[in-house]
């Protein structure tokens, strides 16, 4: 062969080596980019999963402070409840006290300052609890003889 024939020969396997190459780059270059597109699919599917569990996340949070605010309102409600009750029971147990006051200033066996104003029940403040007058509530309990020996009058009450 001859040096013309050499050079192209040369010339034909360069280009044939030339097209083998650019084919497995465009080959390479489609398999990276379908792995490419099967990866962003595959993280696309997993982001759409996490999406799902953030919204669960978040309805649950909601819900929960939903019950926390409706628990806060039902404490208020309850607080003022007792609040109300204990109202009440001041007022109650300063209208005992009043009535045993006026009981023991007409019941002529009890001693008691009659000059001196009668002492009147003030209202007992939160968290202060003073014992009241009368311990035990007087209680008739028949006629003039009993069987002590005669009367059921009790000894006076020392005053206060």
């Amino acid at each position: 062969m001859n040096a013309t024939g050499w050079i192209i020969l040369i010339v034909v396997v360069v280009v044939v080596i030339a097209i083998v190459v650019v084919i497995a780059m465009t080959a390479g270059r489609r398999r990276k980019l379908d792995a490419d597109r099967h990866k962003a699919e595959e993280l696309r599917v997993a982001a759409r999963d996490d999406d799902l569990a953030a919204r669960e996340r978040e309805a649950k949070a909601s819900r929960a402070e939903a019950d926390a605010k409706e628990a806060e309102v039902e404490a208020e409600r309850r607080r003022r409840e007792a609040e109300a009750h204990a109202s009440e029971a001041r007022d109650a147990r300063a209208s005992v006290d009043e009535k045993l006051t006026r009981a023991d200033q007409v019941d002529p066996d009890v001693r008691t300052e009659r000059a001196a104003p009668a002492e009147r029940t003030e209202q007992v403040a939160d968290g202060e609890r003073r014992e009241p007058r009368h311990s035990e509530p007087r209680i008739d309990v028949g006629g003039p003889e009993t069987a002590n020996g005669g009367t059921d009058v009790p000894p006076p009450r020392p005053a206060r």
